[in-house]
């Protein structure tokens, strides 16, 4: 009986290491912002991911608390250069003391897997000029480094400067945009590395509730709602990531990848917010994207979901200061599952009531 409990419990843990290299399994992550004066410290988030089995984290600066805690956690990161360092690392100089303090004094006990050279720089501010030297410069770094083989170097965009979303093969890039992102995604196809793209169905949705059920925003459309080119578009995130390959093929780069850097939805403060939203989206979310789309199915989407907490120092209108996943004593607002038999649940009083799923909240 033991001979056969050994054999048993060692397929278990071939299967589970397979599964865990299986190419097509997409790791969930979630970005880690810390803009709340009410947050954990770095060790407490750390142990969050840890005992969520959450392995992948969205870093937006080399905050030295959280880079410290990271150390041999094995949790892999994207780590970001703030926009209002990109003019600094245009220096060839500095991008590489930049990468010395920030990413190879730290590797390999934190596993860089991304380093995302500014974040939803509009082509239009002044700092458009410099991200396309920072991100060579930064990149360079890293190669001269011997880690340009583990570490890719990327920016991550919005999906403003889509031009043409609809339908998603149409999809094409705005032509003012195009003399500064030309560059920057041909670098990204000889580098080999992936773009980095932010994606919301809600803001989608809630510009244009006339035209965007809330239904197609949360996946939870019983069938297609648009057809295209013999492709069946059942929710929103497919028709914009979609509208986005076809941009990239438009532009000449039909081989590069995507990877989703932010996506979520806000439980409260605006039009079609509300912790039953919220959840649906997110949970539909990490099903959905094991599974690709339709333009590149069974293609599993690495994505990272926005946010880890409610920040209560975020500018802008009040929903974006309800993105959590947890509040900030850590209590889970939804009941989720990243895999590992661990769930989320809905354990505070705040979160108990549950909303109708309606637009006209």
């Amino acid at each position: 009986m033991a001979i056969f409990s050994s054999s048993m419990a060692a397929m278990l843990l071939l299967g589970l290491l397979t599964a865990n290299l299986d190419p097509t399994i997409a790791q969930i992550g979630v970005c880690y912002g810390m803009l709340g004066n009410n947050l954990p410290n770095a060790k407490e988030v750390i142990n969050l991911y840890k005992s969520n089995n959450i392995k992948r984290m969205r870093l937006y600066d080399p905050n030295q608390q959280a880079l410290q805690a990271l150390r041999g956690s094995n949790i892999e990161v994207i780590l970001g250069v703030p926009n209002d360092q990109l003019q600094n690392l245009a220096n060839p100089s500095k991008a590489k003391s930049w990468v010395r303090s920030n990413v190879v004094a730290y590797w390999p006990r934190v596993r860089f897997r991304y380093i995302a050279v500014g974040n939803e720089v509009p082509p239009s501010s002044s700092l458009a000029q410099f991200v396309l030297p920072a991100l060579v410069n930064v990149f360079n770094a890293v190669r001269s480094a011997g880690l340009e083989s583990q570490i890719k170097v990327s920016i991550a965009i919005d999906m403003t400067l889509i031009g043409v979303s609809y339908p998603p093969s149409a999809g094409a890039f705005r032509g003012d945009v195009r003399w500064y992102l030309d560059p920057i995604i041909g670098h990204l196809a000889w580098a080999r590395t992936a773009l980095l793209a932010n994606i919301y169905t809600y803001f989608s949705y809630s510009g244009n509730p006339r035209d965007i059920s809330l239904p197609y925003a949360l996946f939870t459309s019983p069938s297609p709602i648009v057809w295209d080119q013999g492709r069946g578009y059942q929710n929103l995130f497919d028709a914009m990531l979609d509208s986005l390959y076809s941009a990239l093929e438009k532009a000449g780069q039909c081989g590069l990848e995507v990877v989703v850097s932010e996506s979520g939805w806000p439980s409260a403060g605006g039009f079609g917010t509300s912790v039953d939203n919220a959840a649906t989206y997110l949970s539909n979310l990490i099903k959905h994207v094991q599974k690709g789309t339709p333009k590149r199915p069974g293609k599993a989407i690495e994505t990272y979901l926005f946010a880890l907490f409610d920040e209560n120092q975020k500018s802008g209108p009040e929903l974006e200061r309800h993105f959590g996943l947890f509040s900030p004593n850590k209590q889970p607002k939804y009941q989720l599952h990243f895999g590992g038999g661990r769930h989320w649940h809905i354990a505070s009083k705040e979160y108990n009531a549950t909303f109708p799923l309606q637009s006209d909240m």
